[in-house]
């Protein structure tokens, strides 16, 4: 079940922090939520997909010890697992963790691996919500590299959220496609080796397909059906 309930306290702990920084973004947003607000206490959330070098090399620039959360479904493309190890050596983070979902919990749900084609929201609740619920059951914050461009249910989120009961932000919310190419080449930043393929969104490689010129950045993700969003931001 997904954690919705949100206590009056944590509402009024993000009214004040979007008073103080809703007009940040970037690393100016993102410095003082890893050096006072809650240093320690936050993690930032990467899929080490095809615009993930640039939060990362943020995040890295600041705190290279910040722990790094990736969910490894069992479904990913193998691009996917070495660029993650590459731009995990050539940023210098320190504690990358690779979380898995529980075998019991897969072998239950999905025993013929192929719950993804009949349900892809449970796929996802099994091998991507529920792992990441428990990773993050230790963090009172995390950090999410999504941005408003990327259209649909994104197009209006806030740089500063709740999600249930953590504080949750988006340092490159308002950050346009531009700027995201100009933070690659300004730091030289390797790219997902599937993006020159079409691959603009990538997830798992059952669920993604390549995007064909002038379709929604995130048109191939679970392409033909209404799913739009894995689950963890819902």
């Amino acid at each position: 079940m997904t954690e919705i309930l949100i206590d009056a306290g944590g509402a009024e702990r993000l009214r004040d922090l979007t008073e103080r920084y809703g007009k940040l973004d970037g690393a100016d947003l993102l410095r003082p939520f890893l050096e006072k607000e809650f240093r320690g206490r936050i993690a930032l959330v990467s899929s080490f997909g095809a615009e993930a070098a640039v939060l990362l090399q943020m995040a890295a620039a600041i705190d290279p010890s910040l722990p790094v959360i990736f969910l490894d479904t069992g479904k990913l493309f193998g691009e996917t697992l070495r660029y993650r190890d590459l731009l995990a050596k050539r940023l210098g983070l320190t504690d990358l963790r690779v979380i898995k979902p529980e075998e019991a919990a897969v072998t239950e749900a999905d025993p013929d691996g192929v719950l993804w084609d009949s349900d892809p929201t449970a796929c996802c609740g099994v091998r991507k919500v529920a792992p990441l619920r428990k990773a993050l059951s230790g963090f009172d914050a995390w950090i999410s590299g999504r941005k408003r461009f990327h259209g649909d249910l994104r197009a209006f989120m806030p740089v500063i959220e709740l999600s249930g009961a953590k504080i949750k932000i988006n340092p490159l919310a308002r950050w346009s496609k531009v700027r995201i190419e100009e933070e690659f080449a300004r730091h030289d930043l390797p790219r997902h080796p599937l993006e020159a393929d079409g691959f603009l969104s990538i997830g798992c490689l059952p669920c993604t397909d390549r995007v064909a010129p002038g379709e929604d950045f995130r048109a191939g993700r679970w392409a033909g059906r209404e799913k739009t969003e894995c689950g963890i931001h819902l």
